[in-house]
């Protein structure tokens, strides 16, 4: 292989506001599937129709998530910096805003509002969802956004192996360790065989094959000068036309009947738009992901994926239902409502429960930081007023730490 290309860490600031439009989109499906019930047959408006697959917002965070967890084995020869220094950071970047949002999840449910329908979450429940099981056990769930958690974390486990392939053998041939199992799998589900069947529904194997495609695609900041020129953009939109177009003619019942085949559609297309975002282009595309908005709701993401579904519930069923009709209508003023509380309520959330432990590797580092501001607080209670300006400053300093 020639020389790798050098890749302007400034070249992957996109990939912020990616997340964040992806979180945002699962908000709006949620809120459309409350406007528009029957999903998914339902009678949703060609305007409104676009917010009723919400899995394909996972299918691009599963991809992602594979994509950003490789840069650095990628840039690094395909070489972890230890699996055990990894599993302690992925746990210490998961774990604390998870568990609060499960925390969350549950008061919200037990002493604000439980959806109608659904059976309330038991003991049971915490300790399914606490250790991150809810995809074997089946257990009442407090909030129905944390079956993709569960997954998510337990490809992380696989990702070393995944990394030791590329680095002993390439990333084709870990794509197809991965893929030939998965899609045995999903043929002989689709062949009626009901041992098949039940796995491909209760583990959601396709998901492994798009983290691997991530993994994947993170070769890229070692891909040579010609294949780093490859109009990567336009080769997504020539893989997700046919899947789209699918998607359109076949509706939303086959769609979701056969959601397996179509998140795998859907992979290859979204792993060519993370090597476009990679390598630049198109500039407008990263342009609009590198926006200010974009990129602060990116950077909360997780903590809006993780509590946005109990207050879109408490909303429509403690407030609106009844009250606005059904459709068009619920989905605008539904939207109207919860958009912006979900937002800000993620953003605090996050700054009490996420932020922290992405800026801090530890507890003595969190410790530190209280230590350090509350020295601040003092420095500056004690200050006349007119050094108004002086505080902002060293404020301002605090808020910008890593």
């Amino acid at each position: 292989m020639a020389a790798g290309v050098a890749v302007p860490r400034e070249r992957l600031a996109g990939l912020d506001g990616l997340r964040g439009l992806a979180a945002l989109y699962v908000v709006a499906n949620h809120i459309f599937l409350r406007a528009f019930p029957g999903y998914p047959a339902d009678d949703a408006p060609f305007w409104a129709a676009g917010f009723r697959y919400g899995r394909f917002a996972v299918v691009v965070f599963i991809v992602l998530s594979g994509f950003s967890l490789s840069l650095a084995p990628a840039s690094a020869g395909w070489r972890l910096d230890g699996v055990g220094r990894f599993a302690r950071r992925r746990a210490w970047r998961i774990l604390p805003p998870y568990w609060a949002a499960l925390g969350f999840s549950l008061a919200m449910t037990w002493f604000v509002l439980a959806q109608p329908g659904w059976p309330v979450p038991t003991a049971k429940s915490v300790v399914v969802n606490g250790l991150l099981v809810q995809d074997v056990f089946a257990v009442p769930s407090p909030n129905r956004a944390f079956w993709s958690i569960a997954i998510e974390a337990q490809l992380y486990v696989v990702l070393p192996l995944l990394i030791l392939l590329v680095r002993r053998l390439n990333a084709f041939a870990m794509l197809a360790l991965v893929a030939i199992p998965v899609l045995t799998l999903g043929v002989l589900g689709a062949a009626q065989n009901q041992a098949a069947a039940g796995l491909v529904r209760q583990y959601t194997p396709d998901l492994a094959v798009l983290f691997a495609i991530g993994v994947a695609t993170a070769g890229i900041l070692g891909a040579t000068e010609s294949r780093w020129a490859q109009p990567w953009h336009r080769h997504a939109l020539v893989l997700a036309t046919p899947a789209v177009a699918l998607v359109a003619w076949r509706g939303p019942v086959w769609t979701v009947d056969n959601l397996f085949w179509v998140d795998l559609a859907f992979g290859p297309a979204i792993g060519c738009l993370l090597a476009a975002v990679a390598t630049g282009r198109p500039e407008r595309l990263v342009r609009l992901l590198e926006a200010g908005p974009l990129r602060l709701v990116g950077s909360f993401s997780y903590s809006l994926y993780l509590t946005h579904a109990p207050i879109v519930i408490a909303v429509y069923y403690g407030l609106l239902a009844g009250r606005v009709p059904q459709g068009g209508p619920m989905f605008l003023v539904l939207g109207a409502v919860v958009l912006p509380v979900t937002v800000l309520f993620a953003r605090l959330f996050a700054e009490l429960f996420e932020l922290p432990f992405q800026r801090r590797r530890g507890w003595s580092a969190i410790r530190r930081g209280a230590g350090r501001q509350a020295a601040m607080r003092d420095t500056h209670s004690s200050q006349p007023a007119a050094s108004g300006t002086g505080r902002n400053r060293q404020g301002l300093l605090v808020g910008i730490e890593p």
